[in-house]
């Protein structure tokens, strides 16, 4: 079993989606164990109070560190040797494919969620590091942790009903992936393209291929630009749709 652990001012803003669908397939089966803390629970005094004034002054509040880093050693104590804590945090590097298949490998994940105008510094003594979504504000960390729980899980072997779906998708290979079609047929007099209905597998896998090339060069240059592409490739991107 994987073990994460979320530490967060709003369990419930976390609980629903970590019980469903795929990853709440993955708890039930054994595969992934998360825990969501409530930081308040940490925190001392009659009212918890886990934010305060930031020193300086200005807009908002900042996250104490007394709350927060005793839920941190506590999480510590509870996870396997090694295992890595992180927040949510937009000073961090941005969260990739590539980092997901790096987090996986670890012996487990503890995600910190900062809430308000962030987290009072020194608490960065007590943490492996900041991770990002990417260039835009989020409300609070817990979208963010869920989006890294989401990735890392899809990469456990036994957790996704396909093994192959999980090197197939989009951002494997720094490539997008190629559009996808189901039932019916004819959708409002849009077709599935004929190839993928004659059944022959080496044409659609140039076809799927030829698609996620093109796709990938059109809306992500930057990705496209660090393909290392052999002459099958270049060939096969010299061709029009209708030659595959």
């Amino acid at each position: 079993m994987f073990p994460v652990e979320v530490l967060t001012l709003f369990p419930d803003s976390v609980q629903g989606y970590l019980g469903a669908s795929i990853l709440g397939k993955a708890r039930d089966k054994g595969l992934l164990g998360v825990t969501v803390t409530y930081v308040r629970d940490y925190a001392e005094g009659k009212h918890r109070v886990t934010d305060d004034a930031p020193y300086g002054g200005g807009a908002g509040m900042v996250m104490k560190p007394e709350p927060l880093v005793a839920a941190l050693e506590a999480a510590r104590a509870r996870a396997p040797a090694g295992t890595k804590a992180l927040l949510m945090s937009p000073r961090g590097p941005t969260f990739t494919q590539a980092r997901a298949r790096e987090l996986v490998r670890e012996p487990g994940l503890i995600l910190v969620c900062g809430r308000y105008e962030g987290v009072d510094e020194r608490v960065m003594p007590f943490l492996d590091g900041e991770l990002s979504l990417g260039d835009f504000i989020l409300t609070g960390g817990e979208v963010a942790a869920l989006a890294v729980v989401d990735a890392v899980a899809r990469l456990l072997p036994g957790v996704l009903g396909n093994e192959a779906s999980s090197v197939t998708e989009s951002f494997e290979e720094n490539l997008l992936e190629h559009p996808h079609y189901t039932r019916p047929p004819v959708f409002r007099g849009a077709e599935v393209p004929a190839i993928l209905q004659e059944g022959n597998h080496a044409r659609i896998a140039r076809w799927r291929r030829w698609h996620a090339l093109r796709l990938t060069r059109e809306r992500r240059p930057d990705l496209f630009a660090r393909l290392t592409l052999g002459k099958a490739d270049l060939k096969l991107l010299s061709k029009a749709e209708e030659e595959l």
